[in-house]
């Protein structure tokens, strides 16, 4: 066998990610918000690049007309093949304008006390001595976001150098502010001390908290009134009344949690009988090239140092242009195929909401199922029906006996109404839902009944059962 080295031709396709193709990809997945940021960084960053506002614009344009065509050496370079994607969109007439300046997101954010300051400002109002008011404090900032406090007493007494007594008798304190129930150690406590609040002295109540919660929980009524050895109408009361206390009782404050708002990447309004569609396009279109850097671009000397940076800028710049380009038409192009998926969603509510997959889009638009994907990765769209995620319209389903299949949120919907309107005495069973619906001819079994009930946080039939 004869081993060698060789010269030989073939031809192969690959795939090659070029930096203009991660680029792309990357401000399609991107929503306003962070495309915003991406496009403000650029223009840090890249001299060529240069934003035009309305106002500016349209008197630019002004200017333009009223000049005319002039002899100027800039127009002998072909511009149209440079800035070919840095016109207008298609649709930039129907974006919305506002003279006024955009008012930044903080000023959107509420502010509200949080739970330690509300107990600490109640806590200050009590004349007290120095060494109550450090362990009271303690207690107060040791109390987790639920108002409950899991630190043991003897380890408090331990760091506040204090005996447990005293612990006791500051937590005593600190357990009467409001919200009623904070301070406590554990759920039943928490509930002791909101009927004692409510003056409700029933020594079987405080035994049923001590002791049943967990058959409360499970809807078990007729096992604890065997326990206790009264009537059943009198527990379901008892449970009742322990139902209607907050389990919870510093979930209602602020607990400084990062406050999230959402900005439509798209939006849909109907005007007369026709929906229209904006992308929400506030930097894409007003992103232009410096006039500076074009009278550098005429100059002959094309080996300077100069040039070569600006060619690598205008270069950069151009495929931003691009993306942000392609960006709008890809987004536009996904959420008018929705649009004419979901036309009964919009035109009747929730339970008309079809099936429909990345696939269907994909191939009614002609691209990739990633790139649909990624068009609808994070993006919201404001309806005359609510904000939703884009996700959203993309959902499972079942089938029906109408020849087409209908999606899981509408299933959700269906359940819903049926236990709404249910026998409180006699709910509806998982068997019997599945067994309405498809006398309605939507095919669907007990189980995925039960998951879809789950999933709307409906508990089991047993559980929902008054006696």
């Amino acid at each position: 066998m004869r081993m060698g080295y060789d010269l030989v031709l073939e031809q192969q396709q690959k795939l090659i990610m070029t930096p203009e193709l991660r680029l792309a990809l990357k401000v399609l997945q991107l929503s306003t918000i962070e495309l915003e940021e991406l496009v403000i960084e650029e223009l840090e960053t890249n001299p060529v690049l240069d934003i035009v506002e309305y106002d500016q614009e349209e008197k630019n344009e002004k200017e333009e007309a009223e000049e005319g065509k002039e002899d100027n050496p800039i127009d002998e370079i072909d511009w149209k093949e440079y800035l070919q994607y840095q016109g207008k969109s298609y649709y930039i007439e129907n974006n919305i304008s506002d003279d006024s300046p955009e008012s930044p997101y903080e000023n959107l954010i509420s502010y509200g006390d949080t739970l330690k300051e509300h107990l600490l400002f109640q806590f200050n109002t009590i004349c007290m001595c120095e060494k109550e008011k450090s362990i009271g404090q303690y207690i107060i900032e040791s109390l987790d976001d639920n108002g409950y406090l899991r630190i043991p007493m003897h380890e408090i007494a331990r760091i506040m150098k204090a005996t447990t007594e005293e612990v006791e008798k500051t937590l005593k304190i600190v357990q009467t502010f409001e919200p009623i129930g904070v301070g406590a150690r554990d759920l039943s406590e928490c509930l002791l001390i909101q009927i004692r609040y409510k003056d409700i002295k029933d020594e079987k109540l405080e035994i049923i908290i001590k002791k049943y919660l967990d058959d409360i929980a499970g809807n078990r009524i007729i096992n604890i009134a065997k326990k206790l050895s009264i009537s059943v109408n009198e527990t379901q009361k008892y449970s009742d009344i322990i139902k209607s206390l907050e389990p919870k009782p510093g979930r209602s404050f602020f607990c400084g949690n990062d406050c999230r708002y959402v900005v439509p990447d798209v939006y849909i309004e109907k005007v007369d009988d026709e929906y229209i569609i904006i992308v929400n396009d506030s930097y894409g279109s007003r992103l232009v090239i410096n006039n500076y850097y074009k009278e550098i671009i005429t100059r002959n000397d094309k080996s300077s140092e100069a040039m070569k940076f600006v060619n690598e800028k205008l270069s950069s710049a151009l495929w931003l242009i691009k993306s942000l380009e392609q960006r709008k038409n890809t987004l536009y192009n996904v959420v008018k195929s929705i649009l004419k998926h979901q036309m009964d969603f919009f035109e009747k509510g929730g339970r008309f909401l079809k099936t429909m997959t990345l696939k269907d889009i994909a191939d009614e638009i002609q691209v990739h199922e990633s790139t649909v994907s990624r068009a609808i990765s994070g993006k919201y769209a404001q309806t005359p029906r609510g904000i939703f995620e884009i996700k959203y319209f993309f959902k499972s389903g079942v089938g029906t006996d109408f020849g087409e299949d209908i999606s899981s949120e509408s299933i959700k919907k269906m359940i819903r109404s049926i236990i709404d309107g249910e026998d409180i005495s006699k709910p509806v069973s998982d068997q019997e839902i599945a067994n309405i619906l498809e006398k309605e001819g939507y095919k669907i079994s007990r189980r995925t009944v039960a998951k879809y009930r789950n999933e709307i946080g409906i508990p089991a039939s047993s559980r929902r059962k008054r006696y």
